[in-house]
């Protein structure tokens, strides 16, 4: 299952239900935009090694932006960035999930509802 960067969000705020989500997965994966986006929100570096440390303390895997994700990404953007409001970030997240044929988790319903062939389960916290 990949992460979306909201559920890494609720676990930073405390929530219960996205720790446990997360510690009940088997397999952890979060896209290379997520990572980007999680560091990028660090105010300093204790807070990037947090990151860093918490991707790697729960085996997340990193899956890299291919050329093949890019253009499909690529693709979301100019076909559902006006209709749904999807921008760079979730696009590379949703052709990460479509490309590697994984399921996606978000509490995002709205970005990502409107791609047909990508398997969404969503967090309600």
């Amino acid at each position: 299952m990949i992460f979306d960067t909201d559920i890494f969000i609720w676990v930073q705020r405390g929530n219960s239900k996205a720790a446990a989500l997360i510690d009940g997965a088997k397999d952890r994966y979060l896209s290379v935009q997520t990572y980007i986006e999680l560091l990028q929100c660090a105010t300093d570096k204790q807070q990037q090694r947090l990151v860093k440390r918490f991707i790697s303390d729960f085996n997340f895997s990193v899956l890299p932006l291919t050329e093949n994700i890019g253009h499909r990404a690529l693709v979301y953007v100019e076909e559902y960035g006006l209709s749904s409001g999807m921008r760079a970030g979730d696009a590379i997240n949703a052709a990460t999930a479509s490309e590697n044929g994984m399921l996606l988790m978000t509490g995002n319903a709205r970005h990502f509802k409107v791609v047909k062939e990508l398997e969404l389960k969503i967090f309600r916290p």
